[in-house]
């Protein structure tokens, strides 16, 4: 704003404001290195938002951004800082690019089961069998794969096989899963970038060619899974207390996964910021008493910064030993920060630890930035750093001179407010991924998350230093009985009436409109921050600005879903709970329900007679033809049969072929079947007032080297001619 437009006889006036505006600028000056790691996050988040695959060239992006922010810090120019932000956007869209170039190509898996062999890196207990990990695997008799394969073994298969043995099996092998619509969550890159080639499912027994060696933390993980479930069984109890301890959450039983989702506490079950405090707490703890016992070492040495650093390799181990997930590399790269300021007498945690810590994970692993773990965990941290430098003065009134009530009431208000503002925080993230809400989880964290703190980890841990000695059953008991209060609560809280509500999903666009408020109102500190609040309701109110589709077909076009005015209608042959849940998240529903054989639903949305249903979401709007029964389009005495409506509708869907069922002078403009989402993949099919808008899984994401090429069909062999009489 300038100066100029203020009254010349205002001198007094003109000075304040120019004093406020100076005194505002010096004061945000500071809060503009966080913003380096957003700007890093979104170069990286333009890198996968685009269609088509970048040359190699791009990598080179930062060079000259990193000369002119270099030349203005070496001049001493104010605009060093600024210009360093457009450079860490290019270091982010060259970091992805860089970690997709480095990563080995997606390889053609054989469609015929073959004899897989392979030396296995994990081994995962599921629900009722077991999943191994093979590393370099050899398909039949060819060389071995530079990716790696997930095989499930059979219920039955009772081979003792270990990390590290190289195993033989019978499989049948499919790539990965591509996304259940278009938009949907992409399990293919998950794929490329986790370094696997795809799945599979041993159809024989599993044959140990070599036992493994051991030693390995993968090989440790396993061995803590067994010995908890041995002591606390494969149930609830002893798969979750086992998941908290290693991370793995693959033998949870599927009741007591939904209770913890829909209370708010599924956070408990993913290893992350809270789980690594607790351990280095507790490695804290233990060394600096010990240090305080011994009189020399004492008064030699800094028992806090000694203490810190035994906290960090405990970490550090603990983090490696549950595979490395991305919140326990966050709060990884955050306790070091923290540890480095301990021993240097500086401040423990801050915006610019937590922008470095973030900063870490995206050059680590730049498609985290993508996923709801990433997002979830540094949102809620920034919302508790951020809430802190708010809420602190208010916080020491109420703790005065620290009198006991005083102390039991800041307990609880720590808890209270961490709850809330982690909650509110992830809140939008987990409301664009899942398309829930837990509206207590304010509650079942303030009873569960105690109970984890003081008593569950704390025996894990213990339990995993008495597992040499083979008497850890004297505390995974309790820990045990800790775990039981966590379900107890889970389930409890699930069952109120309301505890969850669905909601439609807040588009991507919308979330990253929300997102850049929420950093603006957390990362600023004078009165600018409150100009991210427009953003954040206007992220939170795109599901009112788009419009989710009319019609999904899936990748086999066995499910075909219609949003009408009576709820989800569907067409399908076999059941795909995956797609089908994913379908009514996106749509906020909670069920669908079968279109009627014959007759008029939802106002009139879906007409439907024995071979055709003519489906109109609203007055106005254009209509689908659905195809029913394929019977109806075959040739009989030299005519062709025609489905119903085919003259009505604007565009024709059928789960088999449409040619032949239809006219070629059928009004519709497109058409969508078992070819098309042979070649595309799963389609969504918009049904708007002027025209048909048709898009598929291929258009959305477009030629990246995750999304496989459109597939080629066979050729069919020529048929042998052959002579009057019937002879070749």
């Amino acid at each position: 704003m300038s100066l100029a437009i203020l009254p010349a006889e205002a001198p007094g006036l003109r000075s304040r404001f120019r004093d406020a505006a100076i005194g505002a600028a010096a004061a945000e000056w500071v809060r503009l290195p966080p913003w380096l790691a957003v700007s890093l996050g979104g170069g990286v988040l333009f890198y996968f938002a685009l269609r088509v695959e970048p040359s190699a060239v791009w990598l080179w992006l930062p060079a000259p951004f990193l000369l002119l922010s270099l030349g203005l810090w070496a001049r001493g120019s104010a605009w060093a800082l600024p210009a360093a932000i457009p450079t860490a956007a290019a270091i982010g869209f060259s970091a992805a690019l860089w970690s997709t170039v480095a990563a080995p190509p997606m390889p053609d898996l054989p469609r015929q089961a073959t004899v897989v062999t392979g030396r296995v890196a994990a081994v995962d207990l599921l629900p009722g069998a077991r999943r191994l990990r093979l590393e370099e695997p050899r398909l039949g008799g060819g060389n071995p794969l530079e990716r790696d394969l997930r095989l499930r073994l059979r219920a039955d298969d009772a081979a003792l096989v270990e990390v590290g043995s190289l195993v033989r099996v019978r499989a049948l092998l499919r790539p990965p899963s591509g996304p259940a619509a278009p938009g949907a969550w992409d399990f293919q890159r998950d794929a490329f970038f986790d370094g696997l080639a795809g799945s599979g499912t041993a159809l024989g027994p599993v044959e140990v060619l070599e036992h493994g060696q051991g030693g390995s933390f993968a090989g440790l993980r396993s061995l803590l899974e067994r010995r908890v479930m041995a002591v606390l069984g494969q149930g609830g109890t002893g798969s979750v207390a086992s998941a908290m301890l290693t991370g793995s959450q693959s033998p949870i039983p599927r009741d007591a996964v939904a209770a913890m989702r829909d209370s708010g506490l599924a956070h408990l079950l993913s290893v992350s910021g809270l789980h690594i405090v607790i351990v280095m707490g507790l490695g804290m703890t233990v060394v600096r008493t010990l240090v305080a016992l011994v009189p020399p070492l004492a008064t030699r040495f800094n028992s806090k910064a000694v203490a810190a650093v035994a906290g960090l390799i405990l970490g550090a181990a603990y983090t490696v030993l549950t595979g490395s997930q991305v919140p326990m590399l966050r709060s990884l790269a955050t306790a070091a920060l923290a540890t480095l300021a301990i021993v240097l007498g500086r401040r423990v945690l801050s915006l610019r630890s937590l922008a470095l810590a973030a900063a870490a994970v995206l050059l680590w692993s730049p498609v985290a930035v993508t996923g709801p773990s990433f997002q979830m965990s540094f949102a809620a941290v920034l919302a508790l750093i951020a809430g802190w430098e708010v809420l602190h003065p208010l916080i020491e009134r109420l703790r005065g001179e620290g009198e006991l009530w005083r102390r039991g009431l800041m307990a609880i208000l720590g808890l209270v407010l961490t709850s809330l503002l982690a909650g509110l925080a992830t809140t939008p993230f987990g409301l664009h991924h899942f398309g829930r809400l837990q509206l207590y989880g304010v509650l079942a964290n303030a009873v569960a998350v105690p109970i984890t703190s003081v008593l569950v980890m704390p025996a894990g841990m213990l339990a995993v230093l008495l597992m040499p000695f083979g008497v850890e059953a004297l505390a995974l008991v309790p820990m045990g009985w800790g775990t039981e209060l966590v379900l107890w609560t889970a389930r409890t809280v699930a069952a109120l009436p309301g505890s969850t509500a669905t909601a439609t999903p807040i588009p991507a666009w919308g979330l990253l409109v929300f997102s850049l408020g929420f950093c603006w109102l957390c990362l600023w500190q004078t009165r600018l921050r409150l100009l991210g609040l427009p953003l954040i309701l206007l992220g939170l109110g795109a599901g009112e600005f788009a419009r989710p589709p009319d019609l999904l077909v899936s990748s086999d076009a066995r499910l075909i879903a219609f949003r009408s005015l009576a709820g989800v209608l569907a067409q399908q042959s076999g059941r795909n709970d995956f797609v089908e849940s994913g379908w009514l998240r996106g749509w906020g529903e909670a069920e669908l329900a079968a279109f009627p054989v014959s007759g008029t639903v939802g106002e009139g949305s879906a007409r439907c007679s024995a071979d055709a249903c003519l489906l109109q979401p609203s007055e106005g709007s254009t209509t689908a033809a659905l195809l029913r029964s394929p019977l109806s389009g075959r040739k009989g005495a030299g005519a062709e049969v025609r489905a119903s409506h085919c003259d009505d509708a604007d565009i024709l869907i059928s789960a088999e072929p449409i040619r032949g069922r239809c006219a070629p002078a059928s009004r519709a403009s497109a058409t969508v079947d078992r070819f098309s989402v042979w070649r595309d993949g799963p389609h969504a099919i918009w049904l708007e007032g002027g025209a048909v808008r048709v898009v598929s899984d291929r258009a959305w994401r477009g030629n990246r080297p995750w999304v496989p090429p459109p597939p080629v069909p066979r050729a069919r062999e020529p048929m042998a001619k052959t002579d009057e009489g019937g002879a070749q």
